[in-house]
């Protein structure tokens, strides 16, 4: 489904209901003498709560991790030499 195109003199002219628009979900391709210049998209919202059933059916399904292996992973990632850049 294509964004609706505006160009730059109604995006001036009609700003408020543009980005209400945009506030409600809708996107829309800019133009400036018939030239695509950029997009208005809605910001996507992360979620700061999860429903503890939710994250319960979704657990379900999670791969089980071997914590040995991930610390040995880990370890050998990380520089052992690496200075505290705190202390002096």
């Amino acid at each position: 489904m294509a964004q609706p195109e505006i160009n730059q003199r109604d995006l001036r002219s009609r700003s408020k209901e543009i980005m209400d628009a945009v506030a409600g979900g809708q996107s829309f391709t800019v133009t400036r003498d018939g030239h695509e210049i950029g997009e208005l998209i809605p910001l996507r919202r992360r979620r700061r709560f999860v429903a503890r059933d939710e994250f319960t059916a979704m657990s379900r399904n999670a791969v089980s991790v071997d914590i040995t292996a991930f610390r040995a992973d880990q370890d050998a990632a990380v520089d052992s030499e690496a200075v505290d850049p705190h202390e002096r």
